[in-house]
């Protein structure tokens, strides 16, 4: 008897720890960040991983408590400690940036290396970056692929852009522009702004596939409302010289306008140009364009 009673309460702890979690998830999801943390914390100090995790992202983001590196790193640690692997994955990264703890990219590899071992996508990507770039271990495209690749099937989106990446320069992978080309259009769809970015390129210049100014166009615009440089400054380009679009020196002076604000020395140049051939009135519509697409286009950062 003692024994069912023990075992119904351990059921019934398991419930309400089930219960606590979805409720801190529900308050994440509806942007409630103070709520969530609050939710989160004292199953955190439980021990429990995956919530351990979210209170580290917290602080890592400075969501619902102010931006804490080194708080962050604590309950990173914690989850990672217990085998999480998404924990392990995050806490690479606080090593590889510096975040809480001291730059070392040979215990971010050890890190994504544990999590990317569980079959954790992202941790598969990110071990993959590290090979790729020579950080925390020799240089080996190969190896790189090899985990990009395992992500990407996974259907990880940053994966899916590296592999095609890969295939692109021939990087560790037989050089391939179509196989590029369907990797770039797998993490296009799921909306992944570099590999939108990267698919319009590939239409742009007919890699991989027959030269369509239409389609570079389509993706190059959806990678410039997410906030991609090469992306706003090819929308730009496409404008000016009509391929795909009907030729729109005004809309053209707006994109390169607004990377030309943040310092683009190339952008500068190119909206200086246009500018000699425009009127007072059609800079005047230009600048309002700007400041109409300036107030839409993401902020996010997008740093490979």
């Amino acid at each position: 008897m003692k024994k069912i009673i023990t075992l119904f309460l351990l059921y019934s702890l398991s419930a309400f720890a089930q219960t606590d979690i979805d409720a801190a998830k529900k308050a994440y999801d509806a942007g409630d960040y103070e709520t969530a943390y609050k939710l989160y914390l004292p199953l955190a100090e439980k021990g429990d991983a995956e919530a351990q995790t979210r209170i580290g992202g917290f602080y890592l983001h400075g969501k619902g408590v102010a931006q804490d590196y080194a708080e962050a790193a604590k309950w990173l640690r914690k989850a990672a400690d217990q085998g999480y692997a998404e924990g392990q994955n995050i806490l690479g990264f606080a090593y590889s940036f510096g975040e809480g703890v001291a730059q070392d990219y040979a215990e971010a590899l050890k890190w994504f290396r544990k999590s990317a071992e569980q079959g954790n996508a992202q941790g598969q990507n990110s071990l993959g970056v590290l090979y790729a770039a020579g950080q925390g271990v020799a240089q080996d495209n190969a190896e790189a692929a090899k985990w990009f690749r395992k992500a990407a099937d996974q259907e990880n989106a940053e994966g899916q852009s590296n592999i095609g990446v890969a295939y692109h320069y021939g990087l560790g992978v037989t050089q391939d522009d179509a196989e590029a080309l369907q990797w770039f259009r797998k993490a296009a769809d799921q909306g992944f702004a570099k590999a939108q970015n990267n698919l319009g390129a590939m239409y742009n210049a007919g890699l991989g596939t027959e030269r369509n100014y239409f389609e570079a166009f389509k993706w190059y615009r959806k990678a410039a409302e997410q906030g991609v440089p090469d992306a706003q400054n090819n929308i730009g380009v496409i404008y000016e010289n009509g391929w795909g679009v009907p030729k729109d020196i005004i809309r053209a002076y707006a994109w390169y306008s607004i990377l030309a604000d943040q310092g683009n020395v190339m952008d500068i140049h190119r909206r200086d140009s246009i500018k000699k051939q425009l009127t007072e009135s059609e800079i005047q519509e230009s600048e309002s364009l700007k400041k109409q697409l300036s107030a839409s286009l993401s902020t996010a950062s997008l740093t490979f």
